[in-house]
């Protein structure tokens, strides 16, 4: 196979690498993914994305996201608003609409230069996140050291957020891969934990299903503003201050979707054989 042109980008330090598909299929493995991913034999990032033609006629583009374990994720919104941003930057475009085994996704141009992403509805449902019993997402039956009693909410993938008094505190890379497999999570989930810091503001770090723990993640970040607002914590609009910087939360009372504005950035161009590192 010829070299496959790429672009990195990244959402607050969450790094995607973007394929183009449209004009040519481009089926990838686990493996492949995986060696795109690796950060000393590939192009390294967080989640491998491939933009193909959308099976919707109300979409765009149709977004397949792989994390860098190799596994196909259902979302990915960092990753979702470097897409936003790199192809309404070719076609000039202020608006465009994404296609995913999520939803549809819609994506916009703010005023300052941000993007924003429309992440759909929240689901906080049991057998929506899904849980493996039923059972109340906002007091979730889970605990580990210092964690305990999350509350669950599905963005597209499923979260666990734990509120807690200092985030510092929290050894979430040794605590978060065990709460990922935990067995009341028959998918796994990203785990969240969330400090409230102001009244609409919260410091945030987030171990990712398949990816570990990383500077930024998108649906972490609307999980979370989601479930301080279901326990009373912060009103609908939040700031989150990541590893990677903040970005702002609105879960719209209306209709429920939720709203994600924050940067992206370019780190660079390329091409790549898909037998890198095999």
């Amino acid at each position: 196979m010829s070299a496959l042109p790429f672009v990195k980008m990244h959402g607050l330090g969450n790094d995607v690498v973007i394929f183009d598909a449209r004009a040519e299929p481009l089926p990838l493995s686990p493996d492949a993914a995986r060696r795109i991913a690796d950060r000393r034999r590939g192009v390294g990032c967080d989640q491998v994305v491939v933009v193909e033609p959308p099976a919707n006629g109300r979409a765009d583009v149709f977004l397949r996201f792989y994390n860098a374990d190799g596994g196909e994720a259902q979302a990915c919104g960092n990753g979702t608003r470097c897409v936003a941003a790199l192809l309404m930057g070719d076609s000039g475009a202020e608006h465009i609409t994404m296609e995913t085994v999520a939803g549809l996704l819609a994506g916009s141009r703010a005023a300052d230069g941000r993007v924003t992403v429309d992440m759909g509805p929240a689901k906080t449902e049991w057998q929506e996140i899904p849980l493996a019993r039923a059972g109340d997402t906002l007091h979730v039956d889970l605990a580990l050291g210092p964690l305990s009693d999350p509350v669950a909410v599905n963005m597209g993938n499923p979260h666990a957020v734990f509120f807690v008094p200092d985030v510092a505190a929290v050894d979430i890379a040794a605590l978060g891969p065990k709460l990922e497999h935990d067995p009341i999570f028959p998918e796994r989930a990203n785990i969240g934990i969330a400090q409230v810091t102001g009244p609409d503001h919260l410091r945030l770090r987030v171990w990712e299903r398949g990816a570990g723990l990383t500077q930024a993640c998108g649906s972490g970040a609307c999980a979370a503003a989601v479930a301080a607002v279901r326990r009373g914590l912060t009103g609908r609009t939040v700031t989150l201050d990541l590893d990677g910087g903040p970005i702002e939360i609105t879960w719209r009372e209306s209709d429920g979707h939720v709203l994600m504005t924050g940067p992206v950035a370019t780190a660079f161009t390329g091409s790549l054989d898909l037998d890198i590192g095999a």
